[in-house]
């Protein structure tokens, strides 16, 4: 396994669209599997493909205090919804920066796992949270995208003047 790059925005990497993956071979659950290590050592709670530059409909989660209950999503899909919600959330593509953000308090998800089986998940609270964020990845928007105009520029004003002082 290994720890991949991760993009940070304003990365224009980060708005692609990911496509669907046409089978569940060795390579993908390799990239599963790399994904789950690199979200961990980040640490993050979710990770999606576009975020480490592999444009594929896969998303990795573990929401558990003790690190143990990696989720995989491949090819995801919400087929219904319900609710809203208002949560705090951040990202691993926008370190540091944490913002509210209004989401569906409850969605139904089809998706395959890492065998490649499909199933479904009825997730609330955090989760549908982070399925969402997640799924969000895949379609090329990232969370800051849900505020204003102007806190759009700070956020990157903030993390350009942090990566001039990292060089």
């Amino acid at each position: 396994m290994a720890i991949l790059n991760i993009l940070h925005y304003p990365d224009a990497r980060l708005h692609t669209v990911a496509q669907p993956v046409n089978a569940v071979d060795e390579r993908v659950r390799r990239l599963v599997d790399d994904m789950a290590e690199t979200m961990y050592a980040a640490p993050g709670i979710g990770l999606a493909a576009t975020q480490i530059n592999a444009h594929e409909q896969i998303i990795v989660i573990d929401i558990s205090e003790d690190k143990s209950e990696l989720r995989v999503f491949i090819n995801p899909r919400i087929t219904a919804s319900s609710g809203e919600q208002m949560c705090e959330e951040g990202c691993l593509s926008v370190p540091g920066i944490y913002e509210m953000v209004c989401r569906a308090e409850k969605v139904t998800v089809e998706a395959l796992g890492r065998d490649g089986q499909p199933f479904v998940v009825e997730a609330e609270g955090l989760l549908a949270v982070c399925i969402q964020h997640e799924m969000d990845h895949l379609k090329g928007k990232v969370f800051v995208e849900y505020l204003s105009q102007l806190k759009q520029g700070r956020i990157k004003n903030k993390l350009k003047k942090r990566l001039r002082e990292t060089m």
